[in-house]
């Protein structure tokens, strides 16, 4: 069942009954807000695409690019995996799958991982050959994290489980409860050190041991609150983010805040909503709410820097920290650089018009994104 709040939708998960839900990045997502309109301003920052290349169309899934060892792996719904030069776009070699893709990429750079339909786990070598297969309890919405020698996914049921990289045998596994109303979003897992840190339904981060799956640690970054079951929607929006030995995450109708890597004991946090995940770098943290509203806070302790409220309701992706600026891409295909420092709005370029689902990926000196439509391309500024 799919609910409309805003500009986002929600769906209720019942997958261990076996029911099936909407996806709410569905081009026929409905919303009664107007997008902004974009207004005219002096562009100090000139932005250009230094390669693009078509990789297939994501349908209703996102799909986000990886980055390693001076390549670019990407995916598409039809089951086509790419490896790209990420200085030139050259293509390294195409594959297919030979099933439909729910999610990716993950790499390592020596393992290549993706989701696709009913749960399978597909991992590819670093020159496209299949290692093996494996099945999860059920949909895979996030790309698998990939390190450690294993491959890590978090299926719709909440449950998390780990494969060996090489031979695909399973090494852990950790269940944990689904609130019965979640996101149906890409909210997934980043490796830092020896950790899993997992974003889950319900405002929860938990920590995870590569070793043996064992809990380091688990705290509610946004406490379910209200009277209903849609006001109690507290899931941990996209991907946690790590700094040092800081994480950071942000929920939907909950909080924005940090943690600490090794005891999760909590360093600050404030009231917000968002349904993509956090940028960040030495100085700040930024944020997009499900409005549209771009903040920026500062790392150490959560204050507000700045706020841009010009690109309203044009479902902007998670943004992220790129040179002086900060990008975010939105749901009509472009792209927008706002200055890091006070958040006025510095540049602007254009894609294929299609929706940018995926959050922007740091790609050397270039900014990789990849479009609904299956545009995959790099920018550089100046």
């Amino acid at each position: 069942m799919r609910i409309a709040a805003g500009s986002v939708c929600v769906t209720i998960v019942l997958v261990l009954t076996g029911c099936s839900s909407l996806n709410p990045f569905s081009s026929k997502k409905a919303s009664s807000n107007v997008p902004a309109e974009l207004t005219e301003f002096k562009q100090t920052m000139d932005a250009r695409s230094a390669w693009s290349v078509n990789v297939g169309k994501a349908g209703d899934f996102v799909f986000t690019p990886a980055y390693t060892y001076d390549s670019i792996f990407a995916a598409a719904a039809d089951g086509t995996i790419i490896r790209l030069d990420a200085a030139s776009g050259r293509e390294q070699w195409r594959i297919n799958a030979d099933v439909p893709l729910t999610a990716g990429v993950g790499s390592d750079g020596d393992t290549v991982a993706v989701a696709g339909e009913k749960g399978v786990i597909l991992a590819f070598d670093a020159n496209g050959k299949l290692r093996w297969k494996a099945q999860a309890s059920s949909e895979i919405l996030s790309a698998p994290a990939v390190g450690g020698g294993l491959v890590i996914v978090k299926s719709m049921d909440n449950r998390i489980a780990a494969f060996d990289s090489y031979s695909g045998a399973r090494k852990w596994a950790v269940q944990r409860t689904a609130p019965l109303l979640t996101l149906r979003s890409s909210s997934g897992i980043v490796i830092a050190n020896s950790n899993a840190i997992i974003a889950l339904p319900g405002g929860r981060l938990l920590a995870l041991s590569l070793l043996n799956g064992g809990v380091r640690w688990e705290i509610a970054l946004g406490d379910p609150r209200g009277a209903t079951e849609l006001e109690r929607i507290a899931d941990v929006s996209g991907f946690p983010v790590v700094f040092e030995r800081q994480v950071c995450a942000v929920t939907y109708q909950g909080r924005v805040g940090c943690v600490d890597l090794v005891n999760g004991a909590a360093q600050w946090g404030r009231e917000f909503s968002s349904d993509v995940g956090l940028g960040i770098d030495e100085r700040f943290v930024f944020a997009a709410n499900e409005k549209g509203s771009v903040h920026a806070f500062t790392r150490d302790g959560g204050q507000s820097v700045w706020r841009n409220d010009k690109l309203a309701y044009r479902r902007l992706t998670t943004p992220v920290s790129f040179g002086r600026a900060v990008a975010v891409g939105d749901g009509m295909g472009y792209m927008h650089f706002l200055n890091r420092e006070d958040g006025s709005l510095i540049g602007r370029m254009s894609s294929d018009g299609s929706p940018i689902l995926s959050t922007p990926l740091i790609a050397g000196d270039k900014l990789v994104f990849q479009t609904r439509s299956g545009t995959l391309m790099a920018v550089t500024t100046e």
